[in-house]
């Protein structure tokens, strides 16, 4: 009963922000679907994550400012209005069937610009609710309800759109913002960081402070680096998925919904594991091994499975570690950065570590459409059609093989660098000795 009062405001500010963020992930599943069936193209679908990140990671790095000294819950606020706005269009195209691929790449956009500003307010905010004790416990419970959308999200976005339509799934979207936008006003309070910002300190000045911490603390900054790498070959797993998934004889849209959810209810698993778990001796060792893990297993067995129950099992091997992985990366990231400077360093991380998911997106569809589909569609090599199959989502699945190869040297690369390594030698008070 102690725990829990001590964490009724972090709990109520998670339990409606991950019902806004079902309705979120349940449109962007409908509309996703909506443009790859118009289009068959893995490039166009790929960009609307692509106008999503690159407005994100381009100005993120200059967000500090604004993060560390205005008030975190009136930031929240303002940009989950403004990104109702967005969803409210894109439900009135829908209706007027006047919806084309570049209003969604548009809005995108917007939601991308808005992200910047309210991405590091949201973890700053996370940071402001919680007791430092319960770093692990909440960071398992966001990781539990990123799961939980991971699950319902294929399964509640399919039937509403078999039911309804598409434009269904969006009114269930604006009214979970509904129910979170209305608890977050009247119902929760985020104080703010004991130490603000100054108040004169421009958008260049504040990159400059973020930057600079990063530049003192090396091992901070490698470990953004490391993931960087890793987002970029996520980003061309979720670029090229669909186009394998919707392709082969034994996919389609079904399968992909249960692949989904297989990913979610693996990701649930591992997220009840951390908040078991005891706290680790080397939490960065944890986060290594556990990349390793993921970037070994998921992508060689989607490349060769010729059964929807390889993929399965696939996704299953891939994501039951990641919970562990992030709850390690977000104690040492919260133990390790002053709150103060939370919001400018989390605004530089996001430019560092996001930057190749844009990128990787324009990369996978790329590859897909135009060097891999094409060299399976050609090729007599027995080999590669024996490893890979024929027809459409071969090429896809040849591109799944080589990013399973680069996600492995990624892996046994950065783990072996000294800044990394003396990282998990460092208690928090030695990572911000520079701060003191």
């Amino acid at each position: 009963m102690n725990t829990f009062r001590k964490l009724k405001t972090f709990l109520a500010l998670w339990l409606t922000q991950s019902f806004s963020a079902l309705g979120s992930a349940m449109t962007n599943f409908a509309l996703v679907i909506w443009l790859y069936g118009r289009t068959g193209s893995a490039l166009t679908t790929a960009l609307l994550t692509v106008c999503s990140y690159a407005p994100y990671v381009l100005v993120s790095i200059f967000a500090g400012a604004v993060t560390d000294r205005w008030n975190k819950k009136k930031v929240l606020l303002v940009c989950d209005a403004l990104a109702a706005v967005c969803t409210v269009c894109v439900w009135i195209l829908l209706r007027t069937e006047q919806l084309e691929a570049w209003h969604l790449y548009a809005l995108n956009a917007l939601n991308g610009l808005m992200n910047t500003v309210q991405s590091p307010a949201a973890d700053v905010a996370v940071t402001l609710v919680t007791p430092k004790e319960h770093y692990q416990k909440t960071s398992g419970l966001r990781s539990l309800s990123n799961s939980l959308v991971t699950i319902l999200t294929p399964a509640l976005a399919t039937a509403l759109v078999t039911l309804a339509g598409v434009e269904s799934v969006i009114l269930f979207d604006l009214l979970t913002f509904g129910a979170a936008f209305l608890s977050l006003l009247f119902f929760i309070s985020i104080p703010e960081a004991g130490k603000p910002a100054e108040k004169k300190e421009g958008v260049f000045a504040s990159a400059k402070a973020g930057l600079s911490w990063l530049h003192r603390n090396p091992g901070i900054l490698w470990l953004i680096l490391f993931l960087a790498a890793i987002n970029l070959i996520a980003s061309v797993y979720n670029a090229a998925l669909p186009a394998l998934v919707l392709s082969r004889p034994f996919g389609g849209e079904k399968v992909l919904g249960i692949l989904n959810t297989s990913t979610g209810l693996a990701t649930l698993a591992g997220s009840l594991l951390v908040t078991l778990l005891p706290t680790p001796k080397n939490r960065v060792k944890v986060i290594c091994n556990t990349l390793f893990l993921s970037m070994s297993t998921e992508n060689f067995l989607l490349s060769l499975g010729r059964s929807p129950w390889v993929w399965y099992l696939g996704s299953v091997l891939g994501w039951l570690v990641i919970p562990l992985m992030n709850a390690n990366l977000d104690v040492v990231m919260r133990g390790s950065i002053p709150t103060e400077m939370q919001g400018r360093v989390y605004s530089v991380r996001n430019s560092l570590q996001f930057f190749t998911i844009p990128l990787g997106y324009l990369l996978g569809g790329a590859l897909v459409d135009h060097v891999f589909e094409p060299l399976m569609a050609k090729t007599a090599s027995p080999l590669l059609t024996g490893l890979f199959g024929t027809g459409k989502g071969s090429g896809a699945a040849m591109l799944f093989m080589i990013i399973g190869f680069a996600g492995v040297a990624v892996c046994l690369v950065f783990r072996n660098i000294r800044h990394i390594r003396a990282l998990a030698q460092q208690t928090p008070a030695q990572a911000c000795k520079e701060e003191a």
